[in-house]
């Protein structure tokens, strides 16, 4: 189990077992959210949440499985910020095929039609 899948774990349970919220204060897409808890329930072979129309509980694995998820991510080391910081100014952008071909030496420019005598 990786620690981010037990982060999104925990925050689900935090939310009340309501997994659109949890979503929400995350920022992940949804349908991520609903493939880490099925990833998950498939490592552990055991159901985490009891699925009903009146809303999500959690079971007795889920119960295990978040105390060891807090332990777990306790214990992890701090993740380093890896993003390098930006320089001022941004990237250069491509043309897709607008503006001008590109000048040759000796040859006439592609875009004017040559002025007859």
């Amino acid at each position: 189990m990786k620690i981010a899948q037990l982060e999104r774990f925990v925050a689900i349970v935090d939310a009340d077992v309501h997994v659109p919220r949890a979503a929400e204060a995350l920022g992940v897409p949804l349908a991520s959210l609903y493939s880490t808890i099925d990833k998950l329930e498939e490592e552990t072979g055991m159901p985490l949440f009891t699925r009903a129309k009146s809303g999500w509980g959690l079971t007795e694995a889920g119960a295990l499985l978040l105390d060891e998820a807090h332990r777990r991510i306790a214990e992890a080391p701090a993740v380093p910020d890896s993003k390098p910081a930006v320089p001022a100014g941004g990237k250069a952008k491509a043309s897709k095929g607008k503006g001008r071909a590109p000048i040759v030496k000796g040859e006439p420019k592609p875009y004017k039609k040559r002025q007859g005598r």
